[in-house]
């Protein structure tokens, strides 16, 4: 099976010495998605957590909304012409009668690990897809303090990243802070798909008291994949795109974004966040 980290020499230049010397890069290779059977979508990926990759996937997709609607995930034997598997090729089986919804005529379902999705159809499927409308009753309440803690928390749980320097990462923390779980990808929308697809094989979603936080950007297939897992608040280091506000500010999703240190801009759901105490410390 695929490693997460691989080592290749490179030629080091450090203050005009030349050296050279072994470097641990992050690996990435495809991971062919099948639904039943059929191939649905390929995504580059850094290997691990594979299954739970699919799962999400598939959730934020609106295939998969429940644990006992997942029949099983397998990789498939036989995936090169020697017979031999790649461990690149997973099929994902159904609970025999769901209904599925028609999502390859919608999109080509191709995916990189720089902009998830390509061809990604508009804010018109998001709506007609959503399993879980986001519905945190009271709301989530959190408190500006906590959200800027939780960037250095996520940095000192990524393992592979201090290794590496090239891993994407997505940690799921309670309402009170807590660290729920977090995955690192080449790809951030796969780190996301990882958890949710861990949380559906828990047959915990909707994650509807829940704070997502991404390395980098918030792009509309982030705010997506929050949306579809019925995920409250999503944060992230980086700059939100206009799409992902928009969706944000239509389905109630809490999105913050430019998160560093006691610094965020709150871009949409700012009712979740307890704007009073924060002008009360300030005072």
């Amino acid at each position: 099976m695929g490693r997460v980290t691989e080592r290749r020499k490179v030629l080091r230049i450090r203050d005009g010495q030349v050296s050279s010397r072994p470097d641990t890069l992050v690996a990435e290779e495809p991971l062919e998605i099948r639904l039943n059977g059929k191939p649905l979508a390929i995504t580059m990926r850094t290997p691990g957590d594979d299954f739970a990759l699919a799962a999400g996937f598939l959730v934020s997709e609106g295939v998969l909304g429940a644990s006992d609607e997942l029949q099983s995930i397998v990789y498939c034997a036989g995936a090169l012409e020697d017979g031999s598997n790649t461990y690149n090729v997973v099929d994902v089986r159904t609970a025999p009668g769901l209904v599925l919804p028609d999502i390859t005529l919608e999109r080509n379902v191709y995916t990189t690990s720089s902009c998830g999705l390509c061809g990604k159809a508009s804010l018109d499927a998001v709506r007609t897809t959503t399993r879980f409308a986001i519905d945190d009753t009271p709301p989530v309440r959190i408190e500006p303090s906590l959200l800027a803690s939780l960037p250095d928390r996520l940095r000192e749980a990524q393992r592979v990243f201090d290794r590496t320097g090239g891993l994407h990462a997505a940690a799921l923390f309670s309402e009170a802070g807590e660290l729920l779980d977090i995955r690192e990808d080449v790809g951030r929308h796969n780190a996301v798909d990882k958890i949710v697809g861990r949380a559906l094989q828990n047959g915990t979603l909707p994650l509807s008291r829940a704070i997502l936080l991404v390395s980098g950007r918030a792009s509309f297939e982030l705010a997506q994949k929050a949306v579809m897992a019925g995920i409250p608040v999503l944060a992230a280091v980086s700059a939100p795109s206009s799409l992902a506000v928009d969706l944000a500010a239509e389905s109630g999703l809490t999105l913050v974004g430019f998160l560093r240190g006691p610094n965020m801009n709150v871009y949409a759901g700012e009712h979740r966040i307890a704007l009073r105490a924060a002008a009360a410390a300030q005072g």
